[in-house]
């Protein structure tokens, strides 16, 4: 097989598909991009098993083949490059890449010792903006958890339905649900996204006003956008019933400037004990007094601001980390936290810059307070 494509092209598309080769496979043909070629038409796959990448080049050639190149080794060729046409050409599993100053040989392996994509059989499908898609999965998550022994909490939980589509992630620490209502699905469905096909998703669409189908089935899910396609196989396990820790009554509640409350949280937090990170925030009229104190290294700060609080004068003690975490990913300019009592969660929503139909809940969890 033999082809003419543009260096710096080829490098843009394989470094988006560099990110799923794991830098450990047990399997030593994952280390390879596979190259199928039909025509003018290039198509490229990697895959770490659980997700698999696929994009579509043009390039110039009138031949058919297909072979397994290693990625590494390629992308690190291709990194060197100015923006020049390259010839490759294979045979008998060499790869010859011909540029104006010399050539390269690279040994490959045989493209049908590569692992198959899955077909998806009688998927059900949904359309989404690409931006939105990432906005979804970027104020997510953050929020899921690290856990081996609960897979289920380790990904980002889809809810879709005729009136909204729904986001959810969560550790049992803190939880977050994105929600639109300006987005509908077809019919009713739902299942638990892993972590490293969002990621990827993520770093794409980013800004792109491109639609991305999404086709999904019980036990594996396909994001297609312009030329590219990513494959994954879904989390098994049903998610918590998130909706339940929500709590309804929250008749305390507190607004604020954001980057205010974020920046004292931060400088207070200093000053908290290293393994809980435990700070207290105090309500009392139209003042937030927030402090902590490490009682081992006899260590405390305290700050006061000026807040509209609406409710009973109350304590409740965060971890700092949660709460610095959340605020971080939100971009409003005023935040509201409602509260009931000291042992239930408190929850955190943005008052402003927030699109229509668009809705943000974040649910952070509370520490008991040593008196």
């Amino acid at each position: 097989m033999k082809f003419i494509v543009s260096s710096s092209y080829l490098q843009k598309h394989l470094q988006m598909l560099g990110g799923v080769i794991n830098s450990n496979n047990t399997l030593p043909i994952l280390d390879n991009f596979l190259l199928e070629l039909k025509g003018k038409e290039l198509k490229v796959s990697a895959s770490d098993m659980e997700t698999t990448m696929l994009t579509a080049l043009e390039v110039d050639s009138d031949d058919d083949g297909s072979i397994a190149i290693p990625a590494k080794l390629l992308l690190d060729t291709l990194k060197t490059f100015p923006e020049q046409p390259l010839t490759f050409s294979a045979d008998n599993n060499i790869m010859t890449v011909s540029h104006d100053k010399g050539s390269s040989e690279i040994a490959c392996s045989n493209g049908a010792d590569f692992p198959k994509a899955v077909s998806l059989n009688d998927p059900s499908s949904t359309t989404i903006l690409g931006d939105t898609l990432a906005t979804a999965i970027n104020k997510t998550i953050f929020a899921a958890g690290n856990d081996d022994l609960r897979p289920v909490m380790s990904g980002v939980f889809f809810q879709f339905s005729t009136e909204s589509l729904t986001f959810v992630a969560t550790d049992a620490h803190k939880l977050v649900r994105y929600r639109r209502e300006d987005l509908a699905a077809n019919e009713t469905a739902e299942f638990i996204m892993p972590k490293k096909p969002l990621n990827l998703l993520k770093a794409m669409l980013q800004g792109s006003e491109t639609e991305v189908l999404i086709n999904y089935n019980e036990s594996n899910a396909q994001f297609t956008f312009d030329s590219t396609s990513i494959i994954c196989r879904l989390i098994d396990g049903k998610y918590p019933n998130y909706e339940a820790v929500i709590p309804k009554e929250n008749p305390n509640k507190l607004v604020i400037a954001r980057n205010q409350f974020l920046n004292s949280v931060r400088r207070v937090s200093i000053f908290s004990n290293k393994t809980t990170h435990q700070i207290r925030l105090k309500m009392a009229g139209a003042e937030l007094n927030i402090s902590a104190e490490d009682l081992d290294y006899s260590n405390k700060a305290d700050e006061r601001l000026t807040c509209d609080y609406q409710g009973d004068d109350m304590q409740i003690g965060f971890n700092s980390r949660f709460l610095i975490e959340m605020l971080n990913n939100l971009n409003c300019e005023d935040v509201s936290l409602e509260m009931s009592m000291p042992n239930r969660a408190g929850i955190l929503t943005p008052v402003d810059g927030l699109d229509d139909g668009e809705q943000v809940t974040m649910l952070v969890m509370p520490v008991m307070l040593n008196q």
